[in-house]
């Protein structure tokens, strides 16, 4: 691999472990609410939840675009008081594969918060803990395998992110370029050699988190 070639790849990895610790604390919380609360409008939230998922990247992107621009309700408000400036920045990668890598989190950890036994929730009420404790204390530990396996999905799909990255970061050498946007130029220059070199990168870092993945969730409780 070149010295470029290897550059993008620490890039992709860095941006990806990024936007996964930045979704994570919202994320835990938010499948720990969907998994133990009932409230109006949860299955709302729950559609805007799989959206992502089931539209086109580019769609995604196009909204994110509108939204986190100059002109857009949040990027404005980010440009006039902080002066910062998301749209064709490596700021841009974080928010095209956070919003992406979102649901998978939400989805895995609920289903370990799902799993945990509200036997021993009110067990620890009733010796006197309160909500955060019981979060704390009963509900994170019982929930860690699906914590853990939502966030290596979130992680790898971060890593294999396009459709929303291409239209929000764009694909700035040096400043935006992703392993997937680096493959999807050079299969356009025609550089072959280069695009199947970051595609083994790519499918061995997708092979290795999935399966990682799926180890923790399948794994029996100790």
């Amino acid at each position: 691999m070149t010295f470029e070639e290897w550059r993008i790849t620490a890039f992709t990895l860095r941006t990806a472990l990024l936007t996964t610790l930045m979704i994570a604390p919202p994320g835990i919380l938010l499948a720990w609410w969907m998994a133990r609360r009932s409230w109006p409008g949860k299955s709302l939230v729950d559609t805007l939840l799989a959206l992502p998922l089931v539209i086109p990247p580019v769609a995604t992107g196009l909204i994110l675009l509108e939204l986190m621009g100059r002109r857009g309700p949040v990027g404005g408000f980010l440009h006039r008081v902080f002066e910062i400036d998301v749209v064709f920045t490596w700021r841009a990668v974080l928010v095209a594969g956070g919003v992406m890598a979102f649901p998978l989190l939400v989805r895995a950890a609920r289903v370990g918060f799902e799993q945990a036994q509200e036997e021993m929730e009110d067990a620890a009420k009733v010796e006197g803990a309160d909500a955060l404790q019981v979060f704390w204390h009963v509900n994170l530990p019982l929930a860690t395998r699906g914590i853990i396996a939502g966030l290596i999905l979130a992680y790898a799909r971060c890593l294999g992110e396009f459709g929303a990255t291409i239209l929000i970061a764009g694909n700035i050498p040096g400043r935006t370029t992703t392993i997937a946007t680096a493959i999807y130029q050079h299969v356009q220059l025609g550089q072959d050699a280069s695009a199947y070199r970051l595609l083994l990168v790519s499918v061995a870092m997708a092979f290795i988190a999935i399966w990682t993945s799926e180890y923790f969730l399948r794994r029996r409780p100790d």
